[in-house]
């Protein structure tokens, strides 16, 4: 089975499909602009599917030419059988590959080769040829002190050591054997003896075993954590009963070499087949498995990551509004930023609240004033060392100033650090102090989280579960394509992204990037996206796979602040004089757009689906996917673990889903652990069905650990210990999840919800 017919299978769609696609990637197009500008070259494939296909093919490829490589090196040692090719050419995988090859691999002169060359080879074949034979009689033959065989005991052991190899490189035995240690097996954790100390945080894994196949990433990458860090060891048994596992993998060692009666030579092949089990076999098969464990558990942490990233870049935005970024510090004070509502940074500071100097009333005044001069909406607070306090600091700021009016958020400020410290900040920020860079990224990331985060390499944003312990490489392209398809996905003004947005639009590279940038700065803003073929090596192939992801809002032609790609702009044009209306009112006209009958203006150059889209984007031109901008607040008077209690009820944020449950921010400088049993009332398997990173829940405090800074927390239904009545802890989502938009709000933050809206919603809780 070829490339394109092996993905085309796994991905259930026809090969037609495929190596359409394929045909797209080697031409230079990218995944979101496939996935959105050429649906019907693709037969509609989504842009999870296009990332599988990409990948595999990017694997298959590999593979292909790692197959190649193996066939010449094996032809050219004239050891090339046409049964042997036709078995690598079979592989499907690397690791089948690799097994197939390991005897004709060059390799250091081992114990096996040197008894080959001492002339052992043709005892070892007479003993597999006829088991009748007597191996010390036989062996007697052997002897030859010249080559280093002085007895009957050397040329056996040396015999023995060329059957071990035989049998270490067998592929079919190897697979066999690992498949059932992989099904079998158990791994078993054990603290070093003299790091019981050092091993502090892996107290769970200090006697730990579990069947290998039904290890979670987490808990894998865990172990594997610990053995590097030389605190814990680590052993695989080829099943529960180790005894019984050893002794039926060297029984079928002993089937694979046709072992049936006590004659003679059996006998010495069945202490063979032991030897090699033992020695060579299990040995490998223990690396093997440890590594597939270790992959599979890889590539799950940075799905994770992924999914976890996908939500923090898609998070609401609470758009141009004029906001005050708050770095939040003790001894070093707390750094304030002004940006407008375009990012530009007004004006910068540092205030003393806190110990030491505790200039909580001048601070109070300076803030005041702050807001008052520049406007200021929104108040964006950093969540790290201080946060607490300096939220405080900013209540109180409302309470004596209630005729200022802001809203005030906590924000992760994880990455913030990595982005102040770096060339990019200081090329932007040139005069400012690495710490007050720091306070522009929050007050930004707090506008526009997409546009701000992408200044920060993915890894130093923080939502993944042990990221450092995998594969960088791969985890920096699985990031990537996160970053690529959410940034398409909401598309990017192109008056006002920076050069970080912009290379991550399709197409673009960051030379292009900045050549946009320069050119907007000496030519003034961008009046049509016509415009951007003049930018220097932004040549037809970057226009075509950027051009629909670039917005130009009061532009020259109101259809370049959508998502409609230029080339079908002639489209739109048929249907504006069909219907006799302009394209002006044709935009955001749902109920006549959807009047339409998409077949009727579908051609050999646009078909169905591309129709169907634009008529949709028609509806709402340019709209963002992210949702509604939320703002929350921490109870009062819980600033630190040792204010929590169990059973206590807190309102939190989301800051990273894991397999195995949800981190939750509830402002004590400590994230709590939802596990996924605590998640709901009822069974789920995928922590993400329930919530997912940035949502706002509502929680009840399980269990404190304090010495270990563990904070259990739970989502499920509880009884109150002091009415008996069940209350839903999971209030907030509800009411995020019902509440629509004919609910009007007094306010910026909460949803008026009138006593008939009110009732259902509790009956709703308790079904």
């Amino acid at each position: 089975m070829d490339i394109i017919d092996r993905i085309a299978n796994e991905l259930a769609v026809s090969a037609k499909q495929v190596s359409a696609t394929v045909s797209l990637l080697d031409d230079g197009a990218t995944v979101p602009f496939i996935a959105r500008y050429r649906k019907e070259i693709t037969g509609g494939l989504d842009d999870t599917q296009l990332r599988f296909l990409e990948e595999r093919l990017g694997y298959l490829r590999e593979l292909n030419e790692r197959r190649t490589s193996i066939l010449a090196s094996i032809a050219a040692q004239e050891k090339l059988t046409p049964e042997l090719a036709d078995a690598l050419n079979a592989a499907e995988t690397k690791t089948l590959l690799e097994d197939l090859y390991l005897p004709y691999k060059p390799k250091r002169r081992t114990k096996a080769q040197l008894a080959r060359e001492a002339g052992l080879a043709p005892l070892t074949e007479a003993l597999l040829a006829d088991r009748s034979l007597v191996p010390e009689q036989c062996a007697h033959d052997f002897i030859n002190p010249e080559l280093g065989i002085s007895d009957i005991a050397e040329a056996l052991e040396g015999a023995r050591q060329i059957l071990m190899e035989m049998l270490a490189e067998h592929a079919g035995l190897l697979s066999d054997l690992r498949e059932y240690t992989w099904q079998h097996g158990v791994l078993h954790a054990t603290v070093l003896a003299d790091k019981i100390t050092q091993a502090e945080k892996f107290k769970d894994y200090f006697a730990y075993h579990e069947a290998l196949a039904k290890i979670p990433s987490h808990r894998a990458l865990a172990l594997f954590r610990g053995r590097n860090e030389n605190v814990l060891s680590l052993e695989l048994t080829p099943s529960a009963e180790a005894t019984q596992g050893h002794a039926y993998c060297i029984q079928t060692v002993c089937k694979h070499l046709s072992i049936t009666d006590q004659r003679p030579a059996n006998l010495w092949l069945a202490e063979t087949a032991k030897y090699a089990w033992k020695i060579k076999l299990f040995t490998r098969i223990d690396l093997d498995l440890k590594n597939r464990l270790r992959e599979a558990a890889e590539h799950e942490a940075i799905v994770v990551f992924a999914k976890n990233l996908r939500d923090l870049l898609l998070a609401a935005p609470a758009g141009a509004k004029t906001t005050m970024g708050l770095d939040p510090g003790i001894r070093t004070g707390v750094k304030l930023a002004i940006v407008d509502t375009t990012g530009k940074v007004l004006a910068t500071d540092t205030i003393y609240p806190h110990p030491p100097r505790k200039q909580w009333d001048e601070s109070i005044a300076r803030l005041a004033g702050y807001i008052e001069t520049y406007q200021i909406n929104l108040i964006s607070i950093g969540n790290g060392t201080a946060s607490r306090e300096t939220d405080q600091l900013v209540t109180d700021l409302s309470k004596r100033h209630p005729d200022l009016r802001f809203n005030k958020m906590v924000v992760s400020e994880a990455g913030a650090s990595v982005y102040s410290a770096s060339e990019l900040a200081a090329k932007e920020f040139p005069e400012l102090d690495v710490s007050l860079r720091g306070a522009v990224s929050i007050a930004r990331r707090l506008q526009d989280p997409l546009a701000e985060l992408v200044k920060i390499d993915p890894k130093a944003i923080g939502v993944g579960q042990y990221q450092h312990d995998i594969n960088q490489a791969q985890l920096a392209r699985g990031l990537d394509s996160v970053v690529e398809d959410c940034v398409n996905a909401v598309g990017v003004e192109v008056n006002m992204a920076s050069v970080s947005l912009l290379k991550r639009v399709s197409g673009l590279s960051a030379s292009v990037s900045e050549n946009i940038v320069n050119f907007r700065n000496e030519h003034g803003p961008f009046k049509n996206r016509n415009q951007l073929k003049k930018v220097p090596r932004l040549g037809d192939k970057a226009y075509q796979q950027a051009a629909g992801f670039l917005r130009i809002s009061h532009g020259d032609n109101p259809l370049d602040a959508s998502a409609v790609h230029p080339e079908a702009y002639r489209l739109v044009e048929a249907i504006s004089q069909d219907t006799g209306k302009s394209i002006t009112e044709l935009l955001g006209q749902p109920a006549f757009l959807r009047s339409l009958t998409p077949e009727h203006y579908t051609n050999t150059e646009f078909g169905l689906p591309t129709v169907t889209d634009i008529l949709q984007e028609l509806e709402k031109p340019g709209r963002d996917p992210r949702p509604e901008f939320k703002s929350i607040e921490f109870k009062e008077g819980i600033e630190k673990i040792t204010d929590l209690v169990p059973d206590m009820l807190l309102t939190g944020v989301v800051t990273n889903v894991a397999n195995f449950g949800a981190f939750v921010d509830i402002g004590v400088h400590q994230d709590g652990l939802i596990h996924i049993s605590q998640l709901s009332d009822t069974f789920t398997n995928d922590p993400r069905s329930i919530v997912k990173t940035g949502d706002v829940v509502r929680v009840r405090v399980v269990e404190v650990d304090i010495p270990r800074k563990r904070i259990a927390l739970s989502m499920k239904t509880y009884v109150d210990k002091n009415d008996q009545a069940s209350r839903p802890v999971k209030e907030v989502n509800a009411v995020k999840a019902v509440a629509t938009p004919q609910h009007k709000k007094t306010n910026k933050t909460q949803p008026v919800v009138d006593s008939a809206f009110a009732n259902a919603l509790k009956n709703a809780l308790k079904n």
